[in-house]
């Protein structure tokens, strides 16, 4: 039954859209990629992307082609990790912008009206 049966082709495309802090130059895409290759696990190992993973780089958007299994969570976390790094992780924040990607924004800070509120208390 089930013996000439081929696994499906698993195949997930991630795109982290890194627009506004390298507009600000306080974030470097090159520099985000480089990290990328260098930590992104496949099977267990780092570095070892063979034919089943692949970065590419457009100007201010990175984009990982997988052909096996690759959580969009795990990006995530390896996004934070990296703004973390850099000390960044105080300023930008790592926001879901579609079912496939992401985008880095900058925390939204509070307006002066607020502050004054907390005074009349």
């Amino acid at each position: 039954r089930g013996k000439g049966q081929k696994k499906k082709k698993i195949s997930h495309r991630f795109t982290v859209d890194c627009t506004h802090p390298v507009e600000d130059n306080i974030m470097d895409v090159s520099n985000f990629e480089h990290y990328l290759k260098e930590r992104i696990k496949v099977n267990g190992k780092t570095g070892n992307f063979g034919n089943n993973v692949s970065l590419e780089r457009q100007k201010t958007k990175i984009t990982v082609n997988a052909e096996v299994p690759f959580s969009k969570r795990y990006l995530k976390y390896l996004t934070k990790k990296y703004l973390k790094k850099n000390n960044l992780r105080d300023w930008l924040r790592v926001v879901a912008s579609g079912k496939d990607s992401y985008e880095l924004r900058y925390f939204q800070i509070n307006s002066q009206d607020d502050d004054d509120e907390d005074d009349n208390e």
